[in-house]
Formats: structure tokens, C-alpha cells, sequence
């Protein structure tokens, strides 16, 4: 009998659970943080550190001296009725025209369809 009343009990408590809940009050407590020595040795290096000052002579390494490009020659410097001379004796070409001492040249269709063959008529 001591079992049926300890089951029936234990059944009784079980169905109580699952139709009513309880409210309940609960506390919920933090942990306190425990220190990080890692992060703490970093921080402390970030917040140490001084970069060193930059001097204007630093750049020295890392830029080229500028120099001026050596100017184009004067059109004044060269010999301009040489120049003036050749261009007056040049032959002219015109397109269309045989040139003297050359063969005319063949002129060809290029549209012309190469697989098809002329109709007789």
C-alpha cells in the first residue's frame, strides 16, 4: 500500500505541474567578471604606446627629386627652307590615279559572292 500512495502521489504531483504552473520567484545573480589578463595587457600597451613624431626629412627615402623636362627644340633652330624645299618638290598621290612608271592595278569586286556561279543566260 506504501507503493500505490507514494505512485499516486508522485502521479498527483506531476498532473498538478502540468495543468497549473507556478509562478515563481527567482533571482538571477551575475558572475562577477573575472579579470582578462590578456585584454588588460593590451589595453594597457594600447593606451602606452606614443608613435614617434615624423621630420620633414623622412620623406627623403620614399620621393624623387623633381627636375624640369628638357625643353622641345625651336622650330627657329631648324633649317626651315630645307624643310619648305622638300615638301614643294614632293610628288602628289591622288587616290584613283597611277602613279608614273607603276602598272594599274586590278581592280577587284569584293562583294562579289565567291560560291555562287554566274547564271548563263
Amino acid at each position: 500500500m506504501s507503493q500505490s500512495l507514494r505512485a499516486s502521489r508522485s502521479l498527483l504531483a506531476r498532473t498538478t505541474r502540468q495543468v497549473a504552473p507556478v509562478a515563481r520567484r527567482s533571482f538571477v545573480t551575475t558572475t562577477v567578471r573575472q579579470a582578462d589578463l590578456v585584454q588588460d595587457l593590451y589595453l594597457r600597451e594600447l593606451r602606452a604606446y606614443k608613435p614617434t613624431p615624423t621630420k620633414p626629412s623622412d620623406a627623403d627615402a620614399y620621393v624623387q627629386k623633381f627636375s624640369a623636362p628638357k625643353p622641345p627644340p625651336s622650330p627657329e633652330d631648324g633649317n626651315i627652307a630645307a624643310d619648305l624645299k622638300a615638301y614643294e618638290t614632293q610628288e602628289v598621290e591622288v587616290e584613283g590615279q597611277v602613279a608614273s612608271g607603276e602598272a594599274a592595278p586590278v581592280e577587284e569586286d569584293w562583294l562579289e559572292d565567291e560560291d555562287e556561279e554566274p547564271a548563263a543566260h
